[in-house]
């Protein structure tokens, strides 16, 4: 085996844990790949042979380049984001792949999410290291450029805002969970404003993220009347609502008309909604895999990445077109064909047995 060789096979060992680091500390799917190709690309142009551990660098890498991130989302930020619901990791109702599992590791549902978006950039990082990957504060401390003794602090700190924040953990029965959630959606549809306080926690929570397309939509609402009205009011008759785990939880994938609509997560404690956040932002929905069951949601399971919109690489000819990192490509939630490419940048089309692919520029070869 090349040293090459001995370098991808030990960054696929670590690819699904450097994703999910990158996922905790960003809060967005697409932007933890694009961290994780970073952090393959420099180590493929790194002299790795001196490195004992390689899964520690490598998350140290990506913790580096997740910090940064952060860091450019607070200077080129102008304004309040206002109501942002992160990216929720969706899976079909009846369980979570294996991949999703070590994603979802020790969360709390997407309401964790969105309390780290609170956090300041290193604070979150010292957080997310320690006390969800268990890192020592000795290898924490060089990343966001503090003592360990600091880098504590701020995993301290953190904590103490997460706290204040009242995120709620789920209950762990996820049937149960399913059983408030449809009771919620029932007396939605019913129009039974009684029922639906009976299914809320009397301090619910409820978030609504439209992203830059849908404004409007955005809102940020407290109380179990005050929510329950506002389920009456933006009920859909023609909306479809499809059963899912979303963060490891009970929730749904909502569509009107076959396009997506919107995702709903969440949170039962003790046996009532205490939160629920909802993702409505179209162009952020298309990015998202949201074929939960059966046949994929019509367009909602195709992903953007670096291309312009084309054929969906599972179920036909691919277009892929040269970026600035080798590759383009269009993505399925039903394909492991994409997986792949973000693993190996480098990997000739040719190499994935089972799908054809059309070249259409120079540059995607081994050596691109």
């Amino acid at each position: 085996m090349t040293e090459s060789d001995a370098l991808a096979e030990g960054f696929e060992q670590n690819r699904t844990r450097l994703r999910a680091v990158a996922y905790r500390m960003l809060g967005s799917l697409a932007e933890a790949d694009d961290a994780v190709q970073e952090t393959w690309l420099r180590l493929s142009r790194s002299d790795a042979t001196g490195v004992d551990n390689l899964g520690a660098w490598l998350t140290t890498i990506v913790a580096r380049v997740s910090l940064n991130v952060l860091r450019s989302r607070r200077t080129q930020r102008e304004e309040p984001m206002g109501v942002h619901v992160p990216d929720p990791v969706i899976s079909p109702a009846d369980g979570t792949s294996p991949e999703d599992q070590v994603l979802l590791a020790d969360s709390v549902g997407l309401a964790l999410q969105v309390v780290l978006d609170t956090l300041t950039p290193a604070e979150r990082l010292a957080f997310v290291l320690h006390d969800l990957f268990d890192l020592p504060f000795d290898e924490i401390a060089p990343i966001v450029g503090r003592s360990a003794a600091a880098a504590r602090q701020l995993a301290s700190r953190a904590r103490r805002r997460m706290r204040g924040a009242e995120a709620r953990a789920p209950d762990p029965d996820t049937g149960r969970q399913r059983e408030v959630v449809d009771a919620f959606f029932a007396a939605a549809r019913r129009g039974d404003f009684d029922a639906l306080v009976a299914v809320l926690d009397p301090d619910v929570v409820l978030r609504v993220d439209g992203g830059t397309g849908l404004r409007d939509v955005s809102a940020r609402v407290r109380g179990a009347a005050a929510v329950a009205g506002q389920a009456l009011m933006v009920d859909q008759p023609a909306a479809a609502v499809q059963a899912a785990l979303v963060n490891g939880a009970a929730g749904a994938v909502v569509t009107v008309g076959g396009r997506p609509f919107a995702v709903m997560a969440f949170t039962v404690s003790r046996g009532r909604i205490a939160e629920i956040d909802i993702l409505a932002d179209p162009e952020r929905l298309l990015r998202l895999s949201l074929a939960v069951s059966g046949d994929p949601v019509p367009q909602a399971a195709w992903a953007k990445l670096g291309a312009e919109p084309g054929l969906c690489l599972t179920c036909r000819h691919a277009k892929l077109n040269e970026t600035r990192r080798g590759t383009a490509y269009l993505r399925c939630g039903r394909s492991a064909w994409d997986d792949r490419l973000v693993r190996y940048p480098r990997l000739p089309v040719s190499e994935c047995a089972g799908f054809e692919a059309r070249q259409t520029g120079p540059g995607l070869g081994p050596g691109s």
